[in-house]
């Protein structure tokens, strides 16, 4: 009778001791759900305050630039018409127009060849493959400020200070080695077997990348492109040396801003501005934040 009434309270202990261990695994699982939600809070609270801020101080009124009210009060749209206003100086409707034709171009240039060196790289085999690659990522290491004076003088010499190409040339020089290398990686894990399929069935190597990789590298190309025209938007040091008035983009324009009263810095005026040429990038990066995870993860697995 003790033996048969111990394998009841036997397994009644089993059931809770299991039933134990299942309450602290969902309670630690809880716990890490908790501290996970907390730390991504406190990193969405750190990167989106500065820009919360910059909004708040674009819509307050001059007098009360440095109230410390963290939401909006003394609300006024002053600060955007001082923003566009040419009698004060601040051409900011045509330093969007000129980053919108700079960030275009550079893109487009370095796509172009972006593409075609970051396929040679990946799927082809040269004497000089890893020279050449080396040499791409040295020159990405220069630092711009090393870069002023040369640029400086050469563009001066050739009469280009000033003008659009001027301004190019050089972005081209600091995204091109990013679309190389974003760009090689993803053609380095994309399957051999699709392109030499495409070649067997009659089609050159030219065919096959421009009909079979090209599709297929879609996702990566785009990618490359946003991050790109990015890098080209943001661009200051270089275009604050070479740029002249009528070329300017908004990064130096923005510095220069006048304000509406005399011998006063325009902090509101600068907060509007910087506004404006914050959204369009925070809406693009939105709404296309699928294509842009699944173009920086796509080389990271194999076919």
């Amino acid at each position: 009778m003790s033996i048969a009434a111990d394998r009841p309270r036997s397994s009644t202990r089993s059931r809770e001791r299991e039933v134990d261990r299942t309450q602290v695994r969902v309670q630690r699982h809880t716990g890490q759900k908790l501290r996970t939600g907390i730390q991504a809070a406190v990193i969405a609270v750190w990167c989106l305050l500065p820009f919360y801020w910059m909004v708040v101080t674009s819509f307050r009124d001059v007098g009360f630039t440095f109230d410390p009210t963290p939401w909006f009060t003394h609300f006024t749209f002053a600060n955007y018409e001082t923003a566009f206003s040419t009698a004060l100086g601040n051409h900011l409707g045509r330093a969007l127009l000129n980053s919108v034709f700079i960030g275009i171009t550079v893109t487009v240039i370095a796509l172009l060849v972006g593409t075609s060196a970051a396929y040679a790289l990946a799927r082809l085999e040269f004497k000089g493959k890893s020279l050449i690659a080396g040499a791409i990522l040295a020159a990405s290491m220069f630092p711009g400020v090393a870069l002023i004076s040369p640029l400086f003088q050469l563009f001066t010499d050739i009469g280009w200070m000033g003008t659009y190409q001027a301004l190019i040339l050089p972005s081209i020089s600091f995204v091109l080695p990013l679309t190389v290398y974003t760009l090689a990686s993803f053609f380095r894990e994309m399957p051999w077997d699709l392109e030499e399929a495409a070649r067997i069935d009659g089609c050159t190597r030219i065919q096959a990348f421009r009909r079979i990789i090209m599709p297929l590298a879609a996702p990566a190309v785009f990618t490359t492109a946003i991050l790109a025209f990015i890098s080209s938007w943001n661009e200051y040091l270089i275009s604050s040396q070479l740029s002249s008035d009528a070329t300017q983009p908004v990064t130096v324009a923005i510095a220069s801003f006048a304000g509406s009263q005399p011998h006063q810095e325009p902090y509101t005026a600068v907060m509007a501005a910087g506004t404006i040429v914050t959204i369009p990038l925070v809406i693009l990066v939105l709404v296309f934040q699928r294509r842009i995870v699944a173009g920086l993860t796509a080389g990271g697995v194999k076919g």
